[in-house]
């Protein structure tokens, strides 16, 4: 028998099961997740697995939450972006500013028209000069020309220059996007810059373990609509990985539970990731999905995904909140590092301070960001590597450091801890997998900070509990709030100001919060009668159970739940798409528009002819090279024609869509 190998990578945990023909799981494993070298996680997970299992692997399949992770934290690798033919507004609108600094964005002469035309040429000689002045300063380039799906000649051209001249990745929008919104196409080609390295350092990590373990099957990744690539198409498009953890418990979750209607919810130590199922498939938005404040152009499975995870950080910001933010749990800090207690226990002692709780770790090794750090900034770089930093202990000793160490952070190199929900189902005697002493501590330290420093809590004097409770009971409350949100956006209707005020109110009534006892409220409201919740994740079986009650709905809890994510990576198929669209800007005649230049004809039935042709191969194409085998394709016209009275029907425009789908070919890599 042939055995399957699914593989999730989150922000804390790495999971790795082996499934058999049937689906059946034979044996699973959880690691620490060690974002500084992947491989290390990557094999603890593997390791553990039965080598005569292993050594039958004909599949491997990865998700990750990495991708999904940086997109909500706003973390990424530095990249420049280079805009031939936008303006300043464009940029503006485009939320590029909101991730980039404006160094980092060039707009220059070029672009093409809505009909493929050029309109101003490209402007060679100043593109060489900036691809030079950032080649040192970005791990990445990214490519948006104006209208570069309707002809990429000035995308291609860029591309190559960059290649030529610094040999860094490159994303180019007419790749990733076929819709026309170009500010939009820019911010997605960003953001699968920023990915690059990530999936690199994911792929190479999961490569060195396989070859260590002699695996030699196909190396497959989930893309955010659920299918799979190989991990080479993954390298080219990141960024269609961007929901790939959550895509893949989903299908994971659905195939776990039996359910065809449900309400999937994944809840990590990042992310608390929503999708709603129905007739036993989820939703795709063709328009793109939202992940935390942005949405890319990638066609994804509908998630609603949230910056609230067993690892957000509470903080007080006008009140006890939990923020989008990670942070190192403090249990699990003193799990990996024990010494910390003696730290802890001074923290504890003294005076409450704003960096109580609060010590570094490295995150990340990007080598571009390590070479721009200053002579302190270095310093601090290399003291990470003996051990935990505590930055209370600078405050006196070493400021310069203090500062260095935050902009580090907010470059993503470092990683501070602080206290989570994590910690706090640590305390109440829900979790026992980490440092529990060390929680209680943390726990008593941080209800100091909020009382003393901000005012908030009522605590007694070294309660643990009491804070812990709350914190639990604010958790519950808004993974309520977020489901009744993607409730109200299920279909769309709300936009965003809208939807949370709306929500705020209906969680009020669906939660019967501060109603009064005397008083029989008119609205009897529930809540997805018809839709159970199908909760996976590693802490779901500690907030759901009370997410379920306060809702009241049913709530399935799946065996291997805590490893849906892997267990979906290996049951998905391959699927590739390919968009051709034809126009007719002039009465008789037709352009088919397709990244390259634009084809005139002055037949509609030759011109959509030549359209389904490429079509149909590219997408056939597209899925041989993504791994594919016994490949189908099928195709859909979206037609837009104008009634008129008098002329009757007139033709404006066809988009054909070829949908190529096979299972992902498997036994030996060499073989494939």
């Amino acid at each position: 028998m042939s055995y399957q190998l699914g593989i999730d990578t989150g922000g804390t945990y790495t999971d790795a099961v082996i499934v058999d023909d049937q689906q059946n799981v034979i044996a699973k494993n959880k690691s620490i997740t060690t974002s500084y070298d992947l491989a290390i996680g990557i094999g603890n997970s593997i390791s553990s697995l039965p080598a005569e299992l292993l050594a039958s692997v004909s599949l491997v399949s990865l998700s990750t939450t990495l991708s999904t992770n940086s997109v909500v934290e706003g973390r990424g690798s530095p990249v420049a972006i280079l805009l031939p033919g936008y303006n300043e507004q464009q940029v503006s609108k485009s939320g590029l500013l909101d991730i980039l600094d404006r160094d980092f964005v060039t707009i220059m002469e070029g672009g093409h028209s809505a009909m493929g035309a050029e309109n101003l040429p490209l402007d060679v000689e100043y593109a060489k000069s900036k691809i030079l002045e950032q080649k040192d300063r970005v791990s990445a380039f990214a490519i948006s020309g104006m209208f570069g799906t309707r002809n990429s000649a000035h995308e291609k051209t860029l591309r190559q220059l960059v290649m030529d001249m610094t040999g860094k990745p490159v994303a180019c929008g007419h790749e990733l996007a076929s819709s026309l919104g170009a500010p939009r196409r820019a911010l997605t080609t960003a953001l699968n810059a920023r990915m690059i390295l990530y999936i690199q350092a994911m792929i190479n990590s999961v490569k060195q373990i396989l070859d260590e373990k002699e695996i030699s099957a196909p190396l497959m990744i989930v893309k955010g609509d659920g299918s799979l690539v190989n991990a080479e198409t993954a390298l080219h498009q990141p960024v269609a990985t961007v929901l790939s953890g959550p895509a893949a418990s989903v299908v994971g979750a659905c195939a776990l539970s039996r359910q065809k209607n449900a309400i999937v919810v994944d809840i990590g130590g990042t992310t608390t990731d929503i999708a709603i199922v129905t007739d036993g498939q989820p939703e795709l938005c063709e328009d793109g999905a939202r992940i935390g404040d942005w949405q890319p152009m990638v066609e994804a499975i509908r998630v609603f995904s949230i910056g609230l995870g067993g690892d957000s950080e509470v903080r007080f910001k006008a009140k006890m909140d939990i923020s989008q933010r990670r942070v190192v749990p403090i249990s699990l800090l003193a799990d990996q590092f024990p010494n910390v207690m003696k730290s802890l226990n001074r923290q504890l002692s003294s005076a409450p301070s704003p960096r109580n709780n609060r010590f570094a770790l490295p995150l990340q090794k990007n080598e571009v960001l390590i070479q721009q750090l200053d002579d302190v900034e270095s310093r601090a770089w290399e003291a990470l590597h003996k051990g935990p930093i505590e930055l209370e202990s600078l405050v006196e000793t070493d400021r310069g450091m203090l500062r260095a160490l935050a902009r580090m952070e907010r470059l993503g190199l470092v990683i501070y801890s602080g206290f989570t929900p994590s910690d706090a189902t640590h305390v109440l005697g829900m979790s026992d997998h980490w440092n529990a002493q060390a929680a209680e501590l943390g726990a008593k330290i941080w209800a100091r900070q909020m009382r003393h420093l901000y005012g908030c809590g009522s605590w007694d004097l070294d309660d643990a509990i009491a804070p812990c409770r709350d914190i639990f009971d604010l958790v519950t409350r808004q993974i309520s709030q977020k489901l009744i949100e993607a409730g109200l956006n299920q279909h769309g209707k709300l936009v965003d100001s809208r939807s949370l005020n709306l929500t705020q109110l209906l969680t009020d009534i669906v939660l019967r919060t501060g109603e009064s006892n005397k008083v029989k409220p008119l609205f009897d409201l529930q809540f997805a009668s018809a839709y159970p919740i199908v909760a996976v994740g590693g802490p779901a079986g500690d907030y759901f159970p009370q997410v379920a009650k306060l809702l009241n709905v049913e709530l399935h809890l799946p065996p291997h739940g805590e490893t849906a994510n892997a267990i979906g990576a290996v049951m998905g198929a391959v699927v590739q798409i390919s968009h051709v669209t034809v126009n007719q800007p002039e009465f008789g005649l037709f352009y088919v528009f397709h990244k390259d230049k634009p084809i005139k004809f002055e037949n509609l039935k030759i011109a959509l002819e030549a359209a389904t042709r490429i079509a149909r191969k590219e997408a056939h194409d597209m899925a041989l090279a993504a791994g594919a085998s016994s490949i189908e394709i099928k195709l859909k016209e979206d037609h837009n024609h104008i009634h008129h009275d008098i002329d009757g029907e007139f033709f404006v425009s066809t988009t054909i869509t070829a949908i190529a789908t096979g299972r992902p070919r498997q036994g030996t890599s060499e073989a494939v």
